[in-house]
C-alpha cells in the first residue's frame, strides 16, 4: 500500500510517501519538510497568514518531487491522508484543500487524521508492545493534553490546560535560549 500524506497544522509543511512492506517491518517513508522557523522569527511567532502562504508555496512541487523520489506515478497510490485539525485554520485549509483536490484528480480515498491523535500514535510505530489500558500526555505547541486509553485508537480527555499550553511555553523558552 501507498499513502501519500500531507501536514499543515501550523508552520511546517511536510509531505511524506509511507509504503507498506511486505516483511511487515516499518514502512519505508520518503518526506519533504519545510520549516518557516526563519520567515516567523521577526515576529516573534507564527502568524497564521503568512504560514499559509508559505504552506502554498511548497505543496505542489513537494508533491511532485516525493512522487518522483519513490518512483511511483498517481495511479499507483492507494489512499491520500491530511491533517484535519487541530491547528491553524488557515494553515489546515491549504493542505486539506490540496489533498482534496488531489484525492478527486486522481481518483483517490481521502481520510483525515487528527493531528493531536498523530503525536501519540508515533510512538507506536517502534514500540507495539505497548500495555492497555494506557495513560498518554500530549505536549505540543499549542496543546497540552493527558488522555486515558482504554485500547489502541480509543481516547477519553482526562484533563488539558485552559489557557496557555505547556508545549507553547517549550516553544518560547526555546526561542530565548536559541
Amino acid at each position: 500500500m501507498n499513502i501519500l500524506a500531507i501536514e499543515t497544522s501550523c508552520d511546517e509543511s511536510s509531505v511524506a510517501i509511507l509504503r507498506e512492506r511486505s516483511d511487515g517491518a516499518l514502512p519505508e517513508i520518503f518526506q519533504y519538510t519545510a520549516s518557516q522557523i526563519d520567515v516567523h522569527k521577526a515576529t516573534g511567532g507564527v502568524v497564521p497568514e503568512v504560514a499559509a502562504r508559505e504552506h502554498v508555496s511548497v505543496m505542489i512541487p513537494f508533491v511532485q518531487n516525493i512522487l518522483r523520489d519513490a518512483g511511483l506515478q498517481p495511479a499507483e497510490l492507494d489512499r491520500i491522508a491530511v491533517t484535519s485539525g487541530p491547528g491553524l485554520i488557515t494553515s489546515l485549509f491549504v493542505g486539506v484543500e490540496t489533498a482534496r483536490a488531489l484525492a478527486y484528480g486522481w481518483n483517490k480515498p481521502l481520510f483525515g487524521v487528527n493531528h493531536i491523535e498523530g503525536h501519540i500514535a508515533a510512538n507506536f510505530l517502534e514500540h507495539t508492545n505497548v500495555v492497555f489500558p494506557a495513560i498518554a500526555l500530549v505536549v505540543s505547541g499549542g496543546h497540552t493534553e493527558l488522555l486515558y486509553m482504554p485500547k489502541p485508537g480509543v481516547y477519553e480527555l482526562i484533563g488539558a490546560t485552559r489557557d496557555d499550553a505547556a508545549g507553547e511555553c517549550f516553544d518560547k523558552c526555546a526561542r530565548v535560549l536559541g
